[in-house]
């Protein structure tokens, strides 16, 4: 379950890919909602799951940073250069910003639209008092941050196979599940 010297641990790893189709899923319901004429049913289903993953990456992302603090991260291939070593840091820190920021963006703009934070039936409290034109604004960054979020996972995911395939180094592998 822990991590070692050179890889990761299966909660590490598992909270990973989880991650990963929950953002799948959380992109695909606020894309896919454009299909659908608005006020119709399926357009504000595919909104509420949108809401509700959103805030389930939020509680994964805080599970995950704190397995992160418990758990030493494993030593990067002695291949990978400080300025990559660098990189991936910073790479890291923007994503997991990324995953925190916008949930609660999210939230925040619905309580400023003064809208109930449904999350798999339970309301969850306004982040702020109802005002529109903030509301407006929060939306506004979060739909830009969702833009940067793309290029980020996009770029995280390069890197990954950048290092499996051109470098050669065991930088993907110590994400992938052990094999017997």
């Amino acid at each position: 379950m822990s991590n070692t010297v050179s890889r990761y641990g299966t909660f590490p790893i598992a909270f990973h890919w989880l991650t990963l189709l929950l953002l799948i899923a959380v992109y695909a319901c606020i894309e896919l909602r454009e299909f659908f004429p608005k006020g119709s049913d399926p357009r504000n289903a595919l909104k509420s799951w949108h809401f509700m993953l959103g805030i389930t990456v939020f509680g994964m992302t805080g599970l995950r940073l704190i397995a992160r603090w418990l758990n030493p991260t494993p030593a990067a291939d002695s291949s990978v250069t400080s300025t990559q070593r660098l990189a991936a840091t910073l790479m890291h820190v923007a994503l997991y910003a990324l995953l925190l920021a916008m949930p609660l963006l999210g939230w925040a703009t619905l309580s400023g639209e003064g809208k109930a934070v449904m999350w798999f039936g339970l309301e969850l409290p306004a982040l702020i008092m109802p005002n529109e034109g903030l509301a407006e604004w929060l939306e506004e960054i979060h739909g830009t941050l969702g833009t940067v979020g793309y290029f980020l996972i996009g770029f995280h995911a390069l890197a990954s196979l950048y290092h499996h395939y051109i470098q050669g180094d065991s930088t993907m592998l110590r994400m992938l599940p052990a094999r017997s």
